[in-house]
């Protein structure tokens, strides 16, 4: 049966990836360059799947100052990233988790000391039993290894836990790590392929773990 689920942190818990697309978006248009969401999506889920500096330098014919530019963007970004609560529907699913006995844990491409100083922000720090991040992998999503090291340090096999994300990227190291997959795509994330996950939902305010469970309980049996 289901033991744990695995939740993604950025578009999933909060909502910075959006955000961080704004940001960008705003920054790009100081040089009158525009950043299409289809071209910043590559880096969605994970660290090195567009390089945005680059992009902005060959389609403004520019070059800019890479430590000035990395350094406003994560000063603008912070800030606003800062003011935003838990998006909906995640505090209700902990405590379906909770109540159901599951273990929860946690798998982000983002850095560790970012992401829980996030969750201790927003409360939400005691529900993961694992936290496991970019400081713990040597490649972060689409590889698996992230939830390879999520599920052990659970103690899970991989068919004994549901991942829930929001990106093509985060979805397909779930999916090649084994594990079921939903997706919650957002306004940066909802025009991704998602043909390989086992479920999609508008909001996680419309998902039962106990339903979820139940539905994957055949197949987990079947295995």
């Amino acid at each position: 049966m289901i033991k744990a689920i695995v939740f993604d942190f950025d578009g999933v818990i909060l909502d910075s990836e959006r955000i961080m697309y704004l940001v960008m978006q705003e920054m790009f248009q100081r040089y009158h360059v525009n950043l299409p969401l289809s071209v910043w999506s590559q880096s969605v889920g994970t660290q090195h799947g567009f390089d945005s500096l680059g992009y902005l330098e060959e389609q403004g014919h520019i070059k800019i100052n890479h430590e000035a530019f990395q350094k406003e963007r994560y000063e603008l970004f912070n800030r606003l990233v800062d003011q935003e609560e838990v998006l909906p529907g995640v505090k209700s699913l902990l405590t379906q988790a909770e109540n159901l006995g599951l273990k929860i844990g946690l798998a982000t491409s983002s850095r560790g000391e970012w992401t829980r100083r996030h969750l201790k922000r927003l409360g939400l720090s005691d529900y993961f039993l694992s936290i496991k991040s970019s400081d713990d992998v040597e490649k972060v999503k689409p590889d698996p290894a992230l939830y390879i090291q999520s599920i052990d340090s659970l103690g899970v096999q991989p068919k004994e836990a549901i991942a829930i994300e929001d990106s093509f990227n985060g979805s397909l190291a779930a999916k090649k790590a084994g594990l079921y997959c939903i997706v919650v795509p957002n306004a940066v994330t909802k025009q991704m392929p998602f043909g390989h996950v086992d479920g999609c939902f508008n909001s996680l305010l419309d998902v039962s773990l106990e339903k979820l469970i139940r539905y994957f309980a055949p197949k987990v049996s079947k295995s």
